[in-house]
């Protein structure tokens, strides 16, 4: 039976954390959907959060979804801004979209402490500084 089910497996595609700029009073940041596929995505929908343990508690943010009508070939687009106070939690994105009739998804978490300096990347498309999940 499980063998009648179709491989929907998520290839060539990423969430990251870009750095979009910065000043005197920090970084401002931005989360991404990289779409390096040759083909669009449809109806893309995004929940996220963030957990862990902040100052010996247990912390939660609040759960937001984002709804993306259509991610062009070797595009991205923007999901949300993300504040550095985050960074040491653990940050998730469950992703799910459609090419054509068949469903993919996938969650993608940023590790705590895993979005700093010495982890940044030219990220691809988006052309800017940020750390990357694939």
């Amino acid at each position: 039976m499980i063998k009648d089910l179709p491989d929907n497996t998520v290839k060539d595609i990423a969430i990251a954390v870009a750095l979009e700029g910065e000043n005197v009073e920090g970084k401002t940041w931005y989360v991404y959907l990289i779409n390096l596929k040759n083909e669009a995505i449809e109806n893309v929908l995004i929940t996220a959060k963030g957990y862990g343990e902040k100052d010996g508690e247990q912390v939660k943010t609040s759960t937001l979804r984002h709804m993306i009508p259509n991610v062009q070939p070797n595009s991205f687009a923007l999901i949300e801004p993300i504040d550095e106070e985050t960074f040491g939690l653990s940050n998730e994105y469950w992703l799910s979209y459609y090419i054509g009739k068949n469903i993919f998804d996938k969650k993608f978490i940023f590790l705590p402490e895993s979005i700093v300096d010495m982890n940044l990347i030219k990220l691809p498309v988006v052309n800017k500084p940020g750390v990357m999940i694939k």
